[in-house]
């Protein structure tokens, strides 16, 4: 009689302890495949598929869809049909077990790894282990570089690429951005908009909805908050946009607004560094980095942050790559839960369906969050100065936005903040050629 294999809730990210099981795909009874994605995974609004760590048939399902259990606890046995249960060891429904035990596979509360039949490979993530399933690949033809030899993506597209096979092919520009939007990223961003609830209709919470209630109450009752508006006038962003949209797009990459929105916060987070900081009970903590969240809209499922990491050493041809992919990955399902974590500032373009300007609420634990309205031709009063100094008014259509800045009044003060926004206003009206 053979060993039967324990399936464990896998920590999928640094700072991840716990995470929703949204969906078994396999039932109790059925068969699956070594890698197969047996289960879904719902961790801070990201959904991850967990591999089957061996091959045989679900002998028992011990968490139910919906139920949030910590990294550690025994999701299901995989074995052959008349294999006995192991018994429940200690760390099975609580935290992290200390040594998962001869005979078990666990799918690891460190990484979510998975352990092949021919070898023991130590950790395999959930991304490894599903690129090696697509791709017919046997692991144990791949040399690991990680700490202790660990098999990182990287190695496994290494591999590949050495591999006589079909190019992996990228998704087109298509794919990645809807053809009528030029924002991504806020509130009700898809522009068939949300669909209409019956009248009298109980509309269930699923974890997404869940997470983002509990994240908004918790940051109201965390920090107070103040929001300040500014507004900027776009007329050198839109020129240069204007010029250098083909170039960009000849390099795969569109050219969105939010990519400038971006590096003009970049610049006034370097400027004012107390806006990239977050509260704690023994003091403000400067962040040396800049790690940008964008929001953007998941439709009738409300909005997810994936994070820009290292933001300030980013280019605006960086940044707007960064964004096309953050973005289409976030709308195909397919961020990783590192990726929405550790953002120290927020942006979220509320102006996509036609908001002039709100008030967002902070992204706990960061200090402040940039509301971004919508893009409209306005009439504005403008004031030229001629060769002898003479002031004079006129008026003139130009694209205007109004920008607020939500802010944690623990940490910031209204100069401060003001100084914040008005250095993100400058950096805009006076974008270089």
């Amino acid at each position: 009689m053979s060993m039967p294999t324990k399936v464990i809730m896998p920590q999928l990210g640094e700072s991840v302890v716990e995470g929703t099981v949204t969906r078994w795909l396999k039932r109790e009874g059925d068969s699956v495949d070594e890698f197969e994605a047996l289960l879904e995974v719902n961790t801070d609004k990201v959904d991850t598929e967990i591999p089957a760590p061996a091959a045989g048939s679900v002998l028992k399902v011990y968490v139910p869809e919906g139920r949030t259990v910590r990294a550690g606890t025994l999701l299901a046995v995989i074995g052959a049909p008349g294999d006995a249960l192991p018994e429940a060891e200690a760390g099975d429904f609580a935290a992290p077990p200390a040594d998962a035990g001869a005979g078990v596979a666990p799918a690891a509360a460190a990484a979510g790894m998975a352990r092949p039949a021919s070898a023991d490979l130590g950790f395999i993530s959930p991304v490894v282990a599903r690129i090696a399933r697509e791709h017919n690949l046997d692991l144990g033809q791949v040399r690991g570089t990680g700490v202790g030899g660990r098999i990182t993506k990287k190695d496994v597209l290494t591999h590949l690429e050495r591999r006589p096979a079909a190019p992996w092919e990228s998704p087109s520009l298509g794919e990645l951005f809807r053809p009528t939007e030029e924002v991504f990223g806020a509130g009700a961003g898809d522009a068939a908009g949300p669909s209409a609830p019956a009248a009298g209709e109980l509309l269930q919470l699923d974890a997404v909805r869940r997470a983002i209630a509990e994240h908004m109450v918790r940051s109201k009752a965390t920090s107070p908050h103040v929001t300040t508006v500014m507004e900027a006038d776009m007329r050198r962003v839109v020129a240069h946009r204007q010029t250098h949209r083909e170039a960009f797009a000849r390099e795969g990459v569109n050219l969105t607004y939010t990519a400038y929105f971006a590096s003009a916060c970049v610049a006034a987070l370097r400027a004012v560094p107390m806006v990239n900081a977050s509260w704690t009970e023994q003091g403000v903590r400067l962040h040396p980095q800049i790690h940008l969240g964008i929001a953007v809209s998941l439709g009738d499922q409300g909005l997810i942050v994936p994070v820009i990491k290292d933001a300030g050493q980013k280019s605006l041809l960086g940044l707007a790559q960064a964004l096309g992919d953050l973005a289409g990955r976030a709308r195909a399902r397919k961020l990783q839960p590192d990726e929405v974590q550790g953002g120290t500032f927020t942006i979220t373009n509320h102006g996509v369906s036609g908001s002039l300007f709100a008030t967002p609420i902070i992204n706990q634990p960061q200090t402040g969050i940039l509301g971004v309205g919508a893009l409209q031709k306005r009439v504005v009063a403008v004031e030229s100065r001629d060769a002898s100094g003479t002031v004079t008014d006129s008026i003139a259509i130009r694209p205007m936005v109004y920008l607020t800045l939500t802010f944690d009044h623990r940490i910031l003060d209204g100069a401060i903040a003001d100084a914040f926004l008005a250095k993100v206003v400058e950096t805009l009206q006076t974008w270089g050629p």
